[in-house]
């Protein structure tokens, strides 16, 4: 009788055991998870881009404010080819940049207000310690591009040259 009460018992704990998980089941399949949202990475079809007339695109990180201006490029090991770096300025003006704390050599291309070049600097050195060389343009400018040095005589970019830029706010100026 013993063997029978024991048998009995280990069915019913069983019965239990599976009434509890299809409940739990039965919950699962009732209420799903909510679905984690995820903010996918901009493609590079959404970053601001330099259009060159060849059909070139260079991808743009933009220097827009005080401290994205005063820092620029500083400590970057490097700069592919394809990218580059504007810099936005309220109005035209004659920049001076240097390259302290810059790792590498850098084109700097400057615009004026409607996106045509009005002068290049080729090959800006870094500088790791004061007094640092400053490069100025020969005209006032509006926006300027550091490229990787060699990059602006690699992809045609000389003075006069009309650039289209897209997804880059208030740059060019539209005038009404």
């Amino acid at each position: 009788m013993q063997r029978t009460t024991s048998d009995q018992h280990l069915q019913a704990c069983r019965a239990i055991l599976l009434v509890a998980l299809l409940a739990l089941a039965a919950c699962s399949a009732q209420s799903p998870a909510p679905p984690v949202e995820k903010t996918p990475a901009p493609r590079l079809t959404e970053l601001p881009r330099a259009l060159l007339p060849s059909g070139v695109a260079v991808t743009l990180e933009l220097a827009l404010t005080p401290d994205e201006i005063e820092t620029g490029l500083m400590f970057r090991p490097a700069l592919p080819g394809d990218r580059g770096m504007l810099f936005i300025f309220a109005q035209e003006r004659v920049p001076s940049f240097w390259m302290k704390n810059t790792l590498i050599p850098l084109d700097l291309v400057f615009f004026d207000s409607s996106g045509i070049v009005v002068d290049v600097i080729a090959e800006a050195q870094p500088c790791s310690a004061e007094p640092c060389p400053h490069y100025v343009p020969d005209h006032p400018a509006r926006a300027v591009l550091e490229l990787a040095a060699g990059q602006a005589a690699a992809l045609g970019i000389t003075e006069g040259l009309e650039i289209e830029f897209e997804r880059v706010p208030g740059y060019p100026v539209v005038e009404n």
